[in-house]
């Protein structure tokens, strides 16, 4: 079965895919900042006239390659949100699960929003991705960590594959022994990982690009090979990465022509994918 990319409004496109199709869908909408997110590329070269020092005292010319933004503005943004989320419970099947990216600002609300169309017996657990980057604000604690509410379909019948999912290192491995040193323990609702560094490989220059470990360990628990998963506020295309190293198929959506772009170089060679660029 082929994956697919489409590029367009969601609604309609969530509205014309067929009900209890999807096993796991993992969203990250915006976040609703009031600002408009974007991210420049550039790159350096030695100059005898550049305009940063570098290393060892080096001259550098900065070079800009590129600018990549999105407007992080909705006047209702609960009421963008609610007839998505209502298409995405249609979606999945019984035994699928939501996972709901987003940050401090809106969490509290779309956590009312979903209880609503989920019911609150569905929710399974507040996922806090902690991370130690950027600046920090000497006016309150600085906010170092996104949230990912995680919904089952049906509360007594959800996948959960918790002998599939990547084992952290303990903290402190000489007081638990050799043998559970080795083996690692299972992660808790509290993930301590960094964003994309800046020099990674990973990194494709799109805003808000999540790291590709937080979408495998998400596929990983909530899926089985095989299975579909949909991301229909795909970015940079992260989540179809993730399912392309861990035999899952996909479906993504996004109306950024950024994100298009990124995606289509992201997936080159990548031939079992289906495009559809007509919104």
């Amino acid at each position: 079965m082929p994956n697919h990319i489409y590029f367009g409004d969601n609604l309609p496109i969530l509205q014309a895919l067929p009900s209890g199709s999807i096993d796991l869908i993992y969203i990250d909408p915006p976040f609703n900042t009031g600002k408009t997110q974007a991210r420049t590329q550039i790159r350096t070269l030695r100059s005898a006239n550049g305009d940063r020092i570098g290393f060892q005292g080096y001259q550098y010319q900065t070079i800009r390659l590129g600018h990549k933004a999105y407007v992080d503005i909705f006047d209702d943004f609960l009421g963008f949100l609610e007839p998505r989320l209502l298409e995405a419970y249609r979606l999945l099947k019984p035994h699928g699960s939501l996972y709901f990216h987003i940050d401090y600002r809106e969490v509290h609300y779309c956590k009312v929003l979903l209880d609503a169309i989920f019911g609150r017996q569905c929710f399974l657990n507040e996922i806090i991705w902690a991370y130690d980057y950027g600046g920090r604000s000497r006016r309150k604690w600085p906010p170092k960590h996104d949230n990912i509410l995680w919904y089952a379909k049906d509360p007594r019948c959800y996948v959960y594959n918790v002998d599939a999912i990547e084992r952290i290192p303990y903290m402190a491995p000489g007081l638990v022994g050799p043998e559970k040193a080795a083996r690692g323990k299972l992660p808790t609702d509290t993930w301590w990982h960094t964003i994309v560094p800046t020099n990674s490989k990973e990194k494709t220059g799109y805003p808000t690009q999540k790291p590709i470990a937080i979408l495998r360990r998400i596929i990983q628990a909530s899926s089985n090979p095989g299975d579909t998963v949909l991301d229909f506020f795909a970015g940079s295309g992260t989540t179809g990465a993730a399912c392309i190293g861990l035999g899952r198929q996909f479906i993504l959506i996004d109306n950024n022509p950024a994100a298009l772009e990124v995606m289509q170089k992201r997936f080159v060679g990548v031939e079992d994918i289906q495009w559809h660029l007509t919104s």
